[in-house]
């Protein structure tokens, strides 16, 4: 950590490589567009912190109006949590006894800084083993319902199949029923604005067939979340989500850009990068030390940032760069990861330059408190 902070206002120019960078302007351009749009629409931000598994990022966003942050594991929420992020909500189920355990702690935790914990559920069994778990901790959990709108992994069936959990949570004094989970995540990446509509209209319909099937039964449904970086706008717009939970829009990735743009949604821009090096140059291609052990390819392979290069996989520790210019042995390349979540996943900390990539300086050193939080 000493040879990082060493680098506090130096010249970005002197960042070995590779490494993670934030262009901090960038970035805090995306963190006021969205923070705008939801005050606009009216609508609560809880962006998902899985993506940046910094407490310094998510405390960032909620200074700017988010209400608190979402994380998919316990162990994420406990990163977090440790260093004062007082708001979350474990948008996951967690049905392990032992995990339970570390769910009430968390909750307990935030509860002595003023905050709140909630989950998502979608079984009776993982009602009960929750309440079991939160059984005389003298804390309360929200809850709130996942419903399966089309990402066909976690969730109830929409419609009646919901009324069944939200009778059990409210037989438990120590869990608070707080809304329906809602959330489609391949429609984010559908590349046409008409493909996203009709899938998001399709997930509203769901979402009526489950409030009314509750109301039905005498239950109000106090809130519902979703929505993602790619289709926001649409939830927002609905009438039926009142809080977003888009969480790539502070970065953007690659694949993200790959989306045709909806005019109803603000623009971001590219504001994570892996900085790298060319070690290599032959006719035909240059070589960076780039490869996949610093950038994820689970949605495709990075883009060349600024250049008319390809990359092209060279393996762990190599990228392939191929156009018709190449560029020169020691020459930087900075690239856009395909994936910006698992990308930061795989390094300990990014580094925030301000002023821009080739002639900003480095004013931040940001850690990834979550890194390999799996559990």
């Amino acid at each position: 950590m000493h040879l990082l902070s060493d680098l506090l206002g130096r010249p970005a120019t002197e960042i070995d490589t590779p490494a993670l960078v934030v262009d901090l302007d960038a970035m805090e351009r995306n963190l006021a567009t969205m923070a705008a749009f939801a005050a606009k629409h009216k609508v609560k931000l809880r962006p998902h912190a899985k993506m940046h598994k910094s407490a310094t990022l998510a405390k960032l966003q909620m200074a700017h109006g988010a209400v608190g942050v979402c994380v998919q594991k316990t162990s994420e929420a406990e990163a977090l949590a440790g260093l004062g992020v007082n708001n979350i909500y474990i948008s996951n189920e967690v049905v392990s006894p032992f995990k339970l355990k570390r769910v009430v702690a968390v909750a307990r935790e935030l509860d002595d800084l003023g905050g709140q914990l909630a989950i998502a559920v979608d079984s009776l069994e993982g009602v009960k083993r929750l309440a079991h778990a939160a059984h005389g901790q003298h804390t309360l959990i929200r809850v709130l319902v996942e419903i399966d709108v089309g990402q066909g992994r976690c969730g109830v069936t929409p419609g009646s199949a919901g009324v069944a959990l939200v009778e059990e949570i409210k037989r438990h004094p120590s869990l608070q029923f707080d809304g329906l989970q809602a959330y489609h995540g391949r429609a984010q990446h559908l590349r046409s604005v008409a493909e996203r509509q009709q899938s998001i209209a399709q997930v509203i319909s769901d979402v009526k067939a489950t409030q009314a099937a509750l109301q039905a039964a005498g239950h109000a449904v106090p809130l519902v979340t979703g929505a993602g970086t790619g289709t926001f706008a649409l939830e927002a717009a609905s009438g039926v989500y009142g809080e977003l939970q888009a969480g790539s829009y502070l970065f953007m990735d690659r694949d993200y850009a790959g989306n045709e743009h909806d005019p109803a949604q603000p623009s971001f821009e590219h504001a994570l990068f892996v900085k790298s090096q060319v070690m290599s140059v032959c006719a035909s291609h240059a070589v960076i030390d780039a490869g996949h052990k610093c950038h994820a390819i689970d949605s495709g392979l990075p883009a060349v940032h600024g250049l008319a290069l390809e990359y092209a996989n060279g393996g762990d520790e190599h990228g392939i760069l191929r156009g018709a210019v190449l560029p020169a042995l020691g020459d930087t390349v900075w690239l856009i990861p395909g994936h910006c979540d698992p990308t930061v996943n795989l390094h300990d900390h990014l580094l925030g330059v301000r002023g821009g990539l080739g002639h900003g300086t480095v004013e931040q050193i940001i850690r990834v408190d979550g890194r390999g939080a799996l559990t």
